[in-house]
């Protein structure tokens, strides 16, 4: 919604209702025409004279400011055309040890006020209608908040703005706190991780010092049950005997050599053991 400045009244020159026992009603209507006009030039040049009068504040404001400028350029001028380099040397040193610019220059507080508000504002405000009295109620409640406050508080927005910013930096302080204690878990776990990587090349090297040591010792070959029944399926000249394992002595003579006829079924019995062991694997 916006706010009106400045309002030039009345708005309505001709509207209104005559009196009664007027004999020329034309006559009546251009009088009060007259009148509302004179009433608007009145009401301009008041506004007028508050516009200029605002305008000499800014301009003189805008003076004394320029003033107090030139003021200071002045100084630093003399100062700078005082400075010989040939004949003082300031070093690196004694610059970073000269304490920092601090500006003595007021900063401007509470510029939307009751006492900065504009005249035709203020004049809007003094016409406008007074909250109901319901601070009286306030002895009787319970609570003891203002009564008033319930219709119209002029702090709200402000007290809703600080709640804000007060909620604001607790949350930044705990983004903070919650970034810290991360780094801090990376960091152990950075330093676990690089602990148990130690631990395991530790480990590994006394394996491999235990291995080094180890005695190797040669294990038995199992007995194969599937190779016996392949060796039970041929003719019963390459079948060794059932209570002994396949030995290629039953076939050997008596003088204990093959014969030259078993010789070759030796030969055969052989590469079929080979084949059937190739199988198996």
């Amino acid at each position: 919604m916006p706010l009106v400045k400045r309002n030039i009244e009345p708005r309505h020159l001709c509207r209104g209702a005559l009196p009664d026992g007027v004999t020329s009603e034309l006559e009546c209507v251009t009088n009060s025409t007259l009148a509302a006009i004179i009433k608007q030039l009145g009401s301009l040049s008041r506004h007028a004279e508050d516009i200029f009068g605002e305008l000499f504040n800014e301009a003189n404001s805008f003076y004394m400011r320029m003033n107090s400028l030139q003021e200071r350029v002045d100084l630093l001028v003399i100062k700078v055309t005082q400075l010989d380099s040939t004949v003082e040397e300031v070093s690196l040193q004694d610059i970073n040890m000269r304490k920092a610019f601090k500006s003595s220059t007021v900063q401007n507080q509470q510029v939307v006020s009751r006492n900065s508000i504009p005249n035709p504002v203020m004049e809007m405000y003094q016409r406008c209608d007074k909250p109901p009295p319901l601070n009286i109620l306030t002895p009787y409640r319970d609570d003891k908040k203002d009564g008033l406050k319930f219709y119209t508080d002029p702090s709200y927005f402000f007290n809703l703005w600080k709640e804000k910013m007060l909620q604001a930096t607790e949350d930044k302080r705990k983004e903070k706190r919650r970034q810290k204690v991360k780094a801090g878990e990376q960091a152990h776990g950075q330093q676990q991780s690089h602990v148990n990587r130690k631990v395991l090349v530790c480990f590994q090297e006394q394996r491999l010092v235990e291995d080094s040591t180890r005695e190797v010792k040669k294990v038995r070959k199992a007995r194969n049950r599937r190779l016996e029944w392949n060796m039970m399926a041929y003719d019963k000249e390459f079948r060794p005997d059932n209570r002994f394992s396949p030995s290629p002595y039953h076939m050997a003579s008596s003088e204990g050599s093959l014969s030259p006829d078993n010789r070759q079924k030796y030969n055969n019995y052989w590469v079929l053991l080979r084949r059937c062991g190739n199988e198996d694997l």
